[in-house]
């Protein structure tokens, strides 16, 4: 299952991915997984435990995405170069696939472990950015990914978006199973709701609100009232989360009973989505084709829409076809 966490920025977004992904790894039984910081401010691995000078050091997606291109697009013959592939352009026949579990040359590269949990980002921006490149243009390396990743049972991918409308900039909000818009119990906070819900909704993804900084049942219910059957769960003000913000990152069985208990039922509730391959292949067309209308047909001075395979749906089949 694939998972992304949204929300106003400073609603603790990522350190919820974080919990989440620390708790699926805890699992008795250990699931495949794989973390992606694609938020600009790249916090998730001191998150996830690192320290800040060792999280500086991560590879960037974004600083390898001719790499990236070159990997995915395989034999296809509908990409005559990895300079011809947008941040968009999906699979075909020939394109090879992803597996969350299974290494490639991409996750050799690009991911580490962090705090027990393999982790691949997008990259800060750099001085040589400042004013001239979208980070858009980063987070294009993760929508890559995941158009090309097949996901089964017991496989999962956490993704840490950028905060608020930001992650409507690119067609990766449709990349999910679940999206998680962590929501804390004011009206700001409930505006984002208001403003991601309405474009989400617009495209099938589905959401759920996971309340936040929550310390009595008068939040709640205000978070109930304002909206409604979206909340799925709360977390209280944590002790456990107060440490890691000072450094002191604990084991994760030390978290409170009450909050892991949250993280329960938000996997319960990513496990219970059923996959819809053949709109996550129609999805990921019509991002593609409306990128190449508005912009990647000028610039590579063809039709990149003829990169789509009508006939290819991204599903387990066909990773198994790829190898």
């Amino acid at each position: 299952m694939k998972t992304a966490f949204v929300g106003k920025g400073g609603s603790g977004k990522t350190t919820l991915a974080a919990l989440f992904a620390r708790h699926l790894a805890s699992d008795g039984t250990p699931p495949d997984l794989l973390a992606i910081d694609a938020d600009i401010n790249q916090h998730l691995a001191v998150a996830l435990g690192a320290e800040p000078d060792a999280a500086a050091t991560l590879p960037a997606l974004g600083d390898h995405l001719d790499v990236i291109k070159d990997h995915l697009r395989g034999d296809n013959p509908r990409i005559a170069s990895a300079a011809a592939m947008l941040k968009t352009t999906p699979p075909g026949a020939g394109s090879r696939l992803l597996q969350v579990g299974v290494d490639n040359p991409v996750y050799d590269r690009l991911v580490r472990r962090v705090g027990g949990v393999r982790l691949a980002v997008t990259g800060p921006f750099a001085e040589d950015d400042l004013g001239v490149a979208c980070y858009h243009s980063k987070v294009g390396a993760v929508e890559l990914l995941l158009n090309h990743l097949v996901d089964g049972p017991g496989e999962y991918v956490v993704v840490d978006m950028t905060a608020g409308a930001d992650s409507f900039a690119s067609g990766l909000f449709t990349r999910f199973d679940l999206t998680f818009l962590v929501c804390e119990p004011t009206v700001r906070s409930v505006g984002v709701y208001r403003q991601y819900t309405g474009y989400a909704r617009e495209h099938g993804v589905r959401v759920a609100v996971v309340g936040n900084k929550v310390e009595d049942a008068g939040d709640v219910a205000f978070l109930r009232e304002q909206v409604g059957e979206d909340l799925l769960c709360c977390f209280g003000r944590s002790g456990f989360v107060k440490a890691a913000e000072r450094g002191r990152h604990l084991p994760i069985g030390a978290l409170e009973a009450d909050n892991v208990a949250a993280l329960r039922t938000m996997r319960a509730a990513l496990d219970g989505c059923e996959k819809d391959w053949i709109r996550y292949a129609a999805q990921a067309a019509d991002f593609h084709a409306r990128n190449a209308a508005a912009w990647g047909n000028a610039r590579a001075g063809t039709d990149l829409t003829t990169q789509i395979d009508p006939d290819f749906v991204l599903r387990p089949a066909a990773t198994a076809a790829a190898r």
